[in-house]
């Protein structure tokens, strides 16, 4: 019984594919990839299945075509989820909250611009617009590195 329900929670870990942009879930994979690939970090802490701004986040602008083709050229994405009803693995737990407290997460959704080291560009949160002022206001972040 706990081996399936531990299959259960892998298989719910693996990165959500927009598109051709996926979500990466491992932070060492994502900072490996983004220094391979010279590219900052985006950072999205989300309560996916219960959190109402997370889900207006991704609705109207991490799931819009202009916001992945921005994420495509500049970051590389990673969401550390924190969700209510869709499981995760134990280890997968312990990472994003380990992470969460390293990064001082007040609330959600919290988005942090990071360095391929994981040092701290900007962070940001919801914002009202849509995608297209979502990556306007990103491109103004990314500016304070």
């Amino acid at each position: 019984m706990k081996a399936e329900s531990n299959r259960e929670a892998a298989a719910a870990a693996p990165a959500k594919e927009v598109g051709e942009m996926s979500w990466m879930t491992d932070f060492k994979a994502a900072k490996a990839l983004a220094e391979k690939e010279k590219k900052d970090l985006l950072i999205s802490f989300s309560g996916s299945d219960w959190c109402g701004w997370c889900i207006k986040l991704d609705q109207e602008v991490m799931e819009q075509p202009e916001f992945l083709e921005w994420a495509k050229k500049n970051v590389v994405l990673l969401k550390l989820d924190f969700p209510q009803n869709i499981p995760q693995s134990e280890a997968l737990k312990r990472q994003n909250e380990t992470l969460a407290q390293y990064y001082g997460v007040q609330g959600f959704p919290t988005v942090i611009l990071a360095k391929p080291d994981g040092q701290v560009i900007a962070r940001t949160g919801y914002q009202r617009g849509g995608a297209a002022a979502y990556v306007k206001h990103l491109d103004e972040l990314l500016k304070q590195k």
